[in-house]
This record gives C-alpha cells, structure tokens and sequence, in this order.
C-alpha cells in the first residue's frame, strides 16, 4: 500500500508519454516485491481469472519494441482521448509488459493519460470501481482477445468512466474542477481546495469525517486534500486529535 501511495503522490510530476517515466513508477509501485521492479520483463507471463488462463502475453523479447510502438501510436494518434486510452489500456494489458504490477500500472497510466487531457482524471477513482467491477474487467479482456477487437473493452471501460464521473462531485466547469493545479511557485489552485479551507475557517473545531460529508466527497479524498494542504502550508493543526482546531494560513 505504501509503494501504492508514493506512486500515484508523484503522479503529476510523471510524464504520461514518456516509457523511461513509466518504468521509474514500475520502479517505485513493485519496490521490495519482485527483482525486475522499474524493468520490462525477461520471460513468459499469462493473465489469469483463479486458475483459468484467459490470455499469454506475446515473448519477452518482444515487449520494449511493442510498448515503444503502442506510445508512440498514442502520441500520433487524432482520436479521443476517452477512446483511445481504452485502447492504450487495453493493449498494455494484452502486451502485459512486466513480471508483475500490470493492472495496477495500467490502470493508473489510463488515468494519467486521461489527466493529460483533463486534469479532473487525476483523481476519479477509476482505479477503485475498476476493483469492484473486476469480473466485467477480466470478461471484456477476454472477449477482446477472443475477437482480436478491443471494443469490448474500450465499451466497459467508457462505462465505468461514465459511472465514476456520475458517482464524484464536480464543481463548475472543466476549467473550475475539483483538480488541485500547482502554480510555479508549489502553491494550489483548485475549487475543492478553497471549499475545504472556506469551511474550516468557518469551523476550524471540524472533524475530517465530518468535513467530509459536508462536502459530499469520501473520506479517504479528503484526507488527501488536507495532506496536500498542509504540504503547501496553507493550514496548520493547533493541538491534539480531540479538542485541536485548524489554523487556516
């Protein structure tokens, strides 16, 4: 989880385009849990839904020269952003490029090439509805193998977008959306940000849960926010857990 964490707080300092970026945050996701971590694998690997072997991915020795190929497609390529980082997704999964960490790794790439084009993709949850829908994930996969056509799963996937966009409160327009933006000079700009540190100057006494539910986000999006926040100094906690308040810079 801590590998997890680390990867995606740097996730806005990654170039989404970029395959030596890509392997840095392999690096950092798998340290300590396999040996070719930040390195495309050097054998065999299959896909499997339990026990079932739903898809082998192509040789080893084949996958730098078709991940160079498949980024450079998405660089080239004129086609919609919610379409073809389905594609990219799914072809990363079919290429299946490391000893371990793929889903993990393309699902977050999905969402970093999404925020490429909006920055509001950074922190949908597309990752956690994916977890809860992980039967339809591996269905669509295997049907996209079987018929040698990825619209299954560039169909699923645009409907899980659909639902995340639908499950997470966005304010305003794309230009005004939740998506805290860093200026030159480290500090945030985003509509969430300026609500949360509103309320708490309001209620500095607030707790995060029910901080949390005053503005209809989960918790765990939350808690993020006020890290960042503290990060770029903008509020300070003055005293303990209990009877402490937030000092709103």
């Amino acid at each position: 989880m801590k590998n997890a964490y680390n990867t995606y707080n740097m996730m806005l300092k990654l170039n989404p385009y970029s395959i030596d970026d890509l392997l840095k945050a392999h690096k950092m996701m798998m340290e300590g849990l396999i040996s070719e971590n930040g390195k495309f694998r050097s054998g065999g690997v299959g896909v499997f839904d339990g026990d079932t072997l739903i898809h082998m991915a192509p040789p080893a020795e084949l996958v730098p020269s078709e991940m160079k190929d498949l980024f450079e497609w998405y660089k080239c390529s004129n086609m919609h952003p919610l379409i073809k980082s389905s594609i990219f997704h799914y072809e990363f999964e079919f290429i299946h490029p490391f000893a371990d960490g793929n889903g993990r790794m393309g699902r977050m790439w999905h969402s970093m090439l999404l925020g490429k084009w909006n920055a509001l993709f950074y922190w949908l949850p597309i990752e956690e509805l994916i977890r809860t829908r992980q039967q339809e994930y591996y269905d669509a996969l295997g049907k996209s193998d079987m018929e040698v056509d990825s619209s299954a799963f560039v169909e699923l996937m645009l409907e899980i977008i659909l639902d995340t966009l639908k499950e997470t409160r966005v304010v305003g327009n794309a230009g005004d959306s939740n998506t805290p933006i860093r200026q030159d000079d480290g500090t945030l700009d985003g509509v969430l940000e300026r609500e949360i540190l509103a309320l708490l100057k309001k209620e500095p006494s607030i707790t995060q849960k029910a901080l949390s539910k005053k503005l209809n986000i989960p918790y765990r999006t939350l808690q993020r926010k006020m890290k960042e926040l503290q990060k770029y100094e903008k509020i300070e906690r003055i005293g303990g857990k209990r009877y402490g308040y937030w000092d709103v810079k």
